[in-house]
């Protein structure tokens, strides 16, 4: 997150990352991730493989900011979501 942030302040772009912003940047970042794979197979979509790595990153990256900007922590969320999973979520047992 320090070099996101610092990656940020050094073009003074702040200003332009509100929550809503960054919830549409990361919409719109999932889309080219997914633009990559239209039309083609897993397999060939991986043909790309920096371009798919670069997408991804985009993604994470304000992922990571609208965390940042919410003041939550990724860690303790995602903990959070995986008990509401497995309680949503069981595994089957074959009895």
């Amino acid at each position: 997150m320090d070099k996101i942030n610092q990656f940020i302040d050094e073009r003074n772009w702040r200003r332009f990352h509100t929550e809503k912003d960054l919830a549409l940047s990361i919409s719109i970042e999932a889309a080219e991730l997914l633009e990559i794979f239209q039309w083609k197979t897993s397999d060939e979509a991986k043909e790309d493989f920096e371009h798919l790595k670069e997408e991804l990153a985009d993604v994470l990256i304000y992922s990571y900011m609208l965390a940042d900007k919410l003041g939550v922590d990724i860690d303790e969320i995602i903990d959070e979501k995986l008990i509401k999973n497995k309680i949503k979520y069981p595994i089957e047992t074959n009895e």
